[in-house]
C-alpha cells in the first residue's frame, strides 16, 4: 500500500509538471501569433504611408513637371511649325522665347518668299531690263513731256537716275548732232531709282523751258528715250514724235520721281549737260 501511495503521488506530480509544460507552450505560441499578426501592420503602415510623402511634395510636381516638359516641347514644337505657317497663338503660348523666335523667323521667311524681290535693295542689284518695263510719253504743257516708265514685271529693278533722251529729226539718218538735255548735277545718294513691281517713274522734260518762240532749233519733231542710260542696250532705244512746229532750245529732264510734280521739281534743278 505505501508503494501504490507513492506511484499515485508521482503520477499526480507528472501530470502536474506536464500541465505547467503545456501551459507554457499555449503562452509561448499565442505570443508568437501575436508577434505574427504585428508583422503584416508594419508594412500596412508603411502602405499609408506613401501617399503622405508625395502629398508633402508640390501638388503634381512630378506628373506636372513631366507635363511641362512635354508642353514645353510640344509647344517649342508647336511653334516652330506655327512659325513657319506665321506663327500661332498656341505655339506662342507653349513655347514661350522659342515661339516668338520662330514667329518672327517666320515673318522672315514669308517676307522673303512673298516680295523678298521687291525691294530697294534687290532693285539696286538688278537693273531694269526692255522687257521688264514699259516707256509712255505724255503731254503736261505745250513745251513738257512726261516719260512714264512702268515696271510690268514681279520684281524690283533698277533704272538710271533719269532716261537717256536726245532729240532730233525724224528723217534723218544721222543722229549724232542730236541736242540731249541739261539735267541736275550733284548726283549722289543710292546706286539707282528701285523701281518696284507694278510702279511708275516720272520724269519730266521741258523741251523750251525759257517759253522762246525764236531762235529754236528747226527741225526737231522726234524724242528718242532709253528708259535706263547706264545698263540698256541702245537697241532699247524708244523714239516718241514731237509734231510739227516743236519749239526746242535749251531743254532740261528732270531726275525718275514718283510722282510728276517731284519730276517737274528735279527738271527745273537740271543744270549740267547730259
Amino acid at each position: 500500500m505505501r508503494t501504490f501511495h507513492r506511484s499515485t503521488a508521482l503520477a499526480a506530480a507528472g501530470t502536474a509538471v506536464l500541465a505547467l509544460a503545456l501551459t507554457a507552450c499555449g503562452g509561448s505560441d499565442t505570443g508568437a501569433k501575436d508577434a505574427g499578426a504585428a508583422k503584416p501592420d508594419a508594412p500596412a503602415a508603411a502602405a499609408s504611408a506613401q501617399p503622405s510623402k508625395d502629398a508633402a511634395a508640390p501638388a503634381g510636381s512630378t506628373t506636372g513637371g513631366t507635363s511641362a516638359k512635354s508642353g514645353g516641347t510640344s509647344g517649342s514644337g508647336s511653334s516652330s511649325s506655327g512659325g513657319t505657317s506665321g506663327g500661332s497663338s498656341s505655339g506662342t503660348s507653349g513655347g514661350g522665347t522659342a515661339g516668338t523666335t520662330s514667329g518672327s523667323g517666320a515673318k522672315q521667311a514669308g517676307a522673303k518668299s512673298g516680295g523678298g524681290n521687291d525691294t530697294d535693295s534687290y532693285a539696286y542689284t538688278h537693273a531694269c531690263s526692255g522687257g521688264q518695263v514699259t516707256v509712255r510719253v505724255t503731254t503736261r504743257t505745250a513745251s513738257q513731256r512726261v516719260i512714264e516708265v512702268r515696271n510690268t514685271g514681279s520684281s524690283a529693278c533698277g533704272l538710271s537716275y533719269y532716261p537717256a533722251v536726245d532729240l532730233g529729226s525724224s528723217t534723218s539718218a544721222d543722229q549724232s548732232r542730236n541736242i540731249k538735255p541739261l539735267v541736275p548735277g550733284g548726283l549722289g545718294g543710292p546706286p539707282a531709282y528701285a523701281l518696284r513691281a507694278g510702279r511708275t517713274a516720272y520724269a519730266v522734260i521741258d523741251l523750251d523751258p525759257s517759253g522762246a518762240t525764236t531762235g529754236t532749233v528747226p527741225g526737231i519733231d522726234e524724242m528718242n528715250v532709253l528708259a535706263n542710260g547706264v545698263d540698256m542696250p541702245a537697241a532699247e532705244t524708244r523714239n516718241f514724235p514731237l509734231g510739227s512746229g516743236a519749239k526746242v532750245l535749251k531743254p532740261k529732264l528732270g531726275l525718275y520721281n514718283a510722282t510728276v510734280s517731284d519730276a517737274v521739281a528735279s527738271m527745273k534743278q537740271a543744270d549740267t549737260q547730259s
